[in-house]
């Protein structure tokens, strides 16, 4: 799935350098990872959830959309996470994902 995600990403960006920060996922790290020539992976130090601006993200979600909620489906809780997606405006998704060191 990493290469399909590094094929699709990169077809909208042909021509540019690409750096990607990751945490050590395993399919981040894959063997048969195919990394185009154009492309840099920059991983953050293992262990590290507080450097991963997408940790906030997710700690935000469940906070609005999840936190004291017991779905009786799965469907009830994807619309509800949904919910809360299309309620994110772009400046706020820059302040929950601001990291001084970007």
């Amino acid at each position: 799935m990493m290469n399909i995600f590094l094929d699709e990403f990169l077809k909208q960006y042909p021509d540019k350098d690409i750096v990607f920060v990751l945490d050590q996922a395993g399919w981040h790290k894959a063997k048969d990872l195919k990394v185009p020539p154009n492309t840099t992976l920059m991983f953050l130090p293992p262990y590290s959830p507080e450097l991963n601006p997408v940790e906030k993200l997710w700690q935000w979600l469940r906070k609005e959309a999840t936190h004291n909620n017991l779905f009786k489906t799965l469907e009830e809780m994807m619309d509800a996470l949904e919910n809360e997606f299309r309620k994110l405006t772009p400046k706020r998704f820059v302040q929950l994902c601001h990291c001084s060191y970007l």
